[in-house]
């Protein structure tokens, strides 16, 4: 709506609102009228972003946890592998025959052993990847 207060002078009601709730809007947020609000909206910030770090503590312990096992695993296995490792060495280097029944035990623990630990280790991979 345009209204003329002197001749030739037309000025817009419009802008004038527009411009009268800009500068409210601006006087509240300067003198903190508007600080409950943004008192809220910084709670929830803060709330998103402690939640957020609890799934990435989370993440990372299970991680952690995880690579503990596999690690606690791989050294169980290497002292029961181990003696069996030896044993076969121990025998080849020593002259004995592949046809003795120690030798073939052995041999055969060692190739068993291995082989029983991979199709664990693929099965459980195969299981995380499903």
């Amino acid at each position: 709506m345009k209204l003329s207060t002197h001749v030739g002078d037309v000025r817009d009601d419009s802008r004038e609102a527009d411009a009268s709730a800009k500068n409210s809007e601006l006087l509240s947020a300067l003198t903190g009228r508007e600080a409950n609000r943004e008192r809220v909206v910084a709670h929830q910030t803060r709330r998103v972003v402690l939640s957020s770090l609890g799934v990435i503590k989370e993440q990372n312990e299970t991680k952690s946890r995880a690579r503990a096992v596999a690690l606690a695993v791989t050294v169980v296995l290497l002292l029961l592998i181990g003696p069996l490792l030896w044993e076969a060495i121990d025998s080849l280097i020593a002259g004995e025959h592949l046809a003795d029944p120690g030798s073939q035990l052995s041999l055969l623990a060692c190739i068993l052993c291995p082989t029983l630990l991979a199709a664990v280790l693929v099965a459980g991979w195969w299981k995380h990847r499903s």
